[in-house]
């Protein structure tokens, strides 16, 4: 019987920390669909002062925050959006934006760092001249960091390369920013200088920061004023939030300066897994706490085995692919469970054939 559990799905599985419950459990609440939860109006307040904006918004999910900033920027149908091949909107949030907001998505490709070519992005603009053939080019999505590039950080120099391109051609910049505090970190640039081009940000607070539970968007007053009438609409208003939010505002106080800690664990898994025969890492491309580790060619064994292999010994992961496992670090995971999980796979692939 295993007793033991490392849990690398990813950074979501965090579980609320003794004081996240304490404040849960006296947190001062109203109803927040009127506007008079006091516990949540401080949570905004600080989320729109940390990212340099005037306003922000408490909902429930990531994907809902994403969702409402892209269909608050996108109001006319046929309206459509630039955005990552490799970004979470346009891969891993149930193409939303197409089937509630009649919006269309014009994905360009992603670079290994998480980037689009700015002139690729140039050129999926719309012409503007012909409208009965096109969609309406109205937003630019970036994700930071790039999830499904490893986790790859964009610089507050693209990004504001990014935004003067939006504004030449009167569109708006969306950042994903579900680990922006990640990007922050591993950058060493406050964030509100990395999303200053951004006309909207989506925060997640229940990944590498802790919280139990929520996001916030973030941006102008006239643009929260937006997003709150869409919230509603897609049911997502609800009442005695301060019961969460408190605990968001834990995670904002904690556990930001956790995340170095985790990037260097995750380094260090990345490392260790890509000594052992039969894998590979791409340790260089590293940068904050999600390891992607490829099975090597001719390995006698696929990600899914290795992923159910790896179970039995109480280390849960995602297969990511059939050659391919992601591991995500955050601040639950100590040193020793790095050094558990790097025998425990050193203990699956010994003695595996290797064709080549």
């Amino acid at each position: 019987m295993v007793t033991r559990k490392v849990d690398l799905r990813s950074d979501t599985v965090t579980k609320p920390t003794e004081a996240m419950r304490i404040a849960m459990a006296k947190a001062e609440v109203d109803d927040e669909v009127l506007g008079y939860d006091p516990t949540t109006l401080v949570l905004e307040n600080e989320m729109a002062r940390i990212m340099g904006k005037e306003a922000a918004l408490f909902v429930p999910t990531g994907t809902m925050g994403n969702l409402i900033s892209v269909l608050a920027h996108c109001d006319i149908r046929g309206s459509e959006v630039i955005l990552g091949d490799k970004s979470h909107i346009h891969v891993c949030e149930n193409g939303a934006i197409a089937t509630l907001g009649s919006v269309h998505s014009r994905p360009v490709k992603n670079n290994k760092d998480g980037t689009m070519d700015i002139d690729l992005i140039e050129s999926a603009i719309r012409d503007p001249a012909c409208p009965l053939l096109f969609p309406t080019t109205r937003l630019i999505c970036l994700e930071n960091s790039q999830a499904h590039c490893g986790g790859r950080c964009l610089s507050v120099e693209y990004i504001d390369r990014v935004g003067e391109l939006a504004r030449k051609h009167g569109l708006k910049l969306h950042i994903d920013g579900a680990r922006i505090f990640n990007a922050s970190v591993v950058l060493g640039v406050p964030v509100h200088q990395l999303v200053r081009a951004a006309d909207s940000i989506l925060v997640c607070l229940s990944k590498g920061l802790g919280a139990p539970v929520g996001s916030v968007i973030v941006g102008s007053e006239s643009f929260i004023s937006k997003a709150k009438i869409i919230r509603k609409t897609l049911g997502g208003g609800m009442r005695q939030t301060g019961v969460l939010a408190t605990a968001a505002l834990i995670a904002t106080q904690e556990n930001v300066g956790k995340l170095a800690e985790d990037h260097k664990k995750a380094k260090i898994l990345a490392e260790g897994l890509n000594q052992i025969k039969g894998l590979r890492v791409d340790v260089e491309a590293m940068e904050t706490n999600i390891v992607f580790v490829d099975i090597v060619e001719g390995c006698n064994v696929t990600a899914e085995k290795l992923r159910k292999n790896l179970e039995q010994h109480g280390v849960h992961f995602m297969a990511w692919g059939p050659h391919s496992n992601r591991l995500v670090l955050h601040h639950q995971i100590s040193t020793s469970d790095v050094q558990y999980t790097l025998s425990c796979f050193q203990k699956a692939l010994s003695g595996l054939r290797l064709d080549n």
